[in-house]
C-alpha cells in the first residue's frame, strides 16, 4: 500500500464499521490550542520534541525537514508511542503548510561548521538557510512566537528578527538557558545542594564570551559573594571561576565524547516552550534584544533574564551587575555586532 493510500485508509471516517461504532454529536476539531512546530529533525530537534511530548508541554507537534525519509521515520516512530502519551498528534512534512496555526515555532535546523571554515562563513550559510525557513513560518503562523535553537544562536536570533518583521518580543533564542542550567548543576555538585535550589545566571553570548553573574549567585537568598568577596575573580583563592570555564567548555567536551549535544538542550527548549504556552510569566535567561539594557549601544540579541509568557518576552529583568560584569557583557555585545556587520541579507 502506498503512503497516500495508507493515509487515506487510516483517516477515512465513512467506513460502515466506524459509522456503526460512533454516533456523532458535534464535529471534531484538530485544534489543541498548543501546537508547536519544530524545524529540523536532527539530534537537537528530536530531543526537544521528545522532551515536550513526554513532559506534557504539548500534545500537538508539526515536524519540518528537507530530508523526507528521515522526517517520515521520526514521525512514525513517535506516532507508534502515542499510546504512552497524552493523545499526541504528530505530523510531518517538507511542506510548511503543515505548520499552520502554531503557537510556537522552534528552529533547530542549520548547517555544521566545515573543516577550515570560519565562524563568519558558518553564520552566512545558516543565514541563507533561515532565509528559506522564516518567511514560511510567518506565512502560516503569523501570530506565533519564534524560538531559535540553531547556532550561533544569538546572531541567528537577530537574523530571524530581521527576516521575520515580527516585534522583538516574539522572537527569542534559547540563549544561555542551558548555560545557566549547567552552571547550577556544577554549583549543586560543589555545594551538595539540589540544582533547583542553586540560583545563578550566565548571561551574554551562548558561547565563549558568556558572563557568569557571580554577584547574584545565591542559596536561599544567601549570596556567595557576601561569604567570599573575591568569588569568581582572578584573585579568588578558591578559584570558583573555574566553574564558569567548565560551563563554556562543556559543549566542546560532550561533542568530543559523543559527537553532538542533544538531551540537555532538548530539555531546555521544552522548558522555554512550556513557559510560553502556559503563559507562565517565569524567568529564564534567553536571547533577546538588549540595546539600551545595561548601557549596551549595539543592536544585538544576547541573553538576559526574561519573563516569558504567551506573547514571548514580556519583561527583561533589570539585574544588578558589577562594573566588571557589565564590561564583559559589553565585550560580548561588541563581538556579536562585529560578526553581524558582515552578514549579507
Amino acid at each position: 500500500m502506498s503512503e497516500n493510500a495508507e493515509n487515506n485508509w487510516l483517516t477515512n471516517g465513512k467506513m460502515a464499521t466506524v459509522e456503526r461504532l460512533l454516533h456523532p454529536l458535534h464535529p471534531k476539531t484538530d485544534d489543541t490550542g498548543n501546537k508547536v512546530t519544530v524545524v529540523g529533525t536532527g539530534q537537537v530537534g528530536m530531543a526537544a520534541v521528545f522532551s515536550m511530548l513526554t513532559q506534557g508541554v504539548t500534545n500537538n507537534i508539526a515536524l519540518v525537514d528537507v530530508m523526507q525519509d528521515k522526517l517520515r521515520g521520526e514521525m512514525l516512530d513517535l506516532q507508534h508511542g502515542c499510546a504512552f502519551m497524552k493523545n499526541a498528534r504528530i505530523n510531518a512534512s517538507t511542506d510548511y503548510s503543515i505548520t499552520a496555526g502554531s503557537k510556537v515555532c522552534v528552529v533547530t535546523a542549520g548547517v555544521r561548521q566545515r573543516e577550515g571554515e570560519s565562524r563568519l562563513d558558518l553564520v552566512q550559510r545558516n543565514t541563507d538557510v533561515l532565509k528559506i525557513i522564516i518567511p514560511q513560518l510567518v506565512k502560516y503562523s503569523p501570530e506565533a512566537v519564534l524560538m531559535i535553537a540553531s547556532n550561533p544562536v544569538d546572531i541567528l536570533t537577530w537574523v530571524t528578527w530581521r527576516l521575520s518583521g515580527l516585534p522583538r518580543h516574539r522572537v527569542l533564542g534559547s540563549g544561555t538557558n542551558l548555560d545557566s542550567a549547567r552552571f547550577r548543576y556544577l554549583l549543586s555538585e560543589k555545594l551538595g545542594i539540589a540544582p533547583t535550589s542553586c540560583h545563578g545566571y550566565i548571561i551574554g553570548e551562548h558561547g565563549d564570551s558568556s558572563v557568569a553573574v557571580w554577584s547574584g549567585v545565591n542559596i536561599a537568598g544567601v549570596r556567595l559573594s557576601d561569604l567570599n568577596p573575591q568569588i569568581g575573580g582572578e584573585q579568588d583563592p578558591e578559584q570558583w571561576r573555574r566553574m564558569h570555564q567548565l560551563v563554556v567548555e562543556s559543549a566542546y567536551e560532550i561533542i568530543k565524547l559523543k559527537g553532538y549535544t542533544s538531551w540537555a538542550i532538548g530539555l531546555s527548549v521544552s522548558q522555554l516552550v512550556g513557559a510560553v504556552l502556559s503563559n507562565a510569566n517565569s524567568v529564564h535567561p534567553v536571547s533577546t534584544y538588549i540595546k539600551g539594557q545595561h548601557e549596551v549601544q549595539q543592536e544585538v540579541f544576547l541573553s538576559l533574564p526574561c519573563v516569558l509568557g504567551r506573547g514571548g518576552v514580556a519583561d527583561v529583568v533589570r539585574q544588578p551587575l558589577t562594573a566588571e560584569e557589565r564590561a564583559r557583557l559589553h565585550a560580548s555585545a561588541k563581538l556579536m555586532h562585529d560578526v553581524q556587520a558582515s552578514i549579507h541579507f
